[in-house]
């Protein structure tokens, strides 16, 4: 419609039965649209819906370990850490040291290649274990992807 008066713009608005928007308010000068406000923000919150649901968010699993885990209870807990990695969802693979334990850092590092091995078959090492932080060793594991 071009330059026209606030009154002007609001007879136009009301007589179509719409709604006068403010666009740009620090442009001289202002920029307003006719339109059906209602209508626009149930559009923008559809869209956002729509955006959520296609977000894929990663979901993390945590299997933790000790130095000295028995063979049976490593078994255990890397048939979770596969149920895991089949379902899609990253695995964090954590060694716990208490007390004395810390002296022999090696055995927690064999741990962690010990499960690397068992599940290079369906999994790739997205980051390995660096020093020692809080106690634990850590290693992150994400599912091959199948093609």
């Amino acid at each position: 419609m071009g330059i026209v008066p606030l009154d002007r713009a609001r007879e136009a608005a009301g007589e179509t039965g719409l709604d006068l928007v403010e666009v740009a308010p620090r442009a001289k000068p202002p920029v307003v649209r006719i339109m059906d406000w209602g209508k626009y923000q149930f559009d923008q919150q559809k869209r956002a819906k729509e955006a959520r649901r296609r977000q894929h968010t990663i979901d993390i699993k945590e299997v933790k370990f000790r130095p000295r885990t028995d063979d049976h209870d490593l078994a255990f807990k890397l048939r979770s850490a596969r149920r895991f990695l089949r379902k899609g969802k990253k695995v964090r693979v954590t060694v716990r040291f208490r007390r004395g334990e810390l002296r022999r850092p090696d055995l927690g590092r064999e741990v962690l290649t010990r499960v690397a091995d068992e599940l290079s078959d369906m999994s790739s090492i997205e980051s390995r274990a660096g020093g020692i932080e809080n106690r634990q060793l850590t290693m992150m594991l994400a599912p091959n992807r199948e093609e």
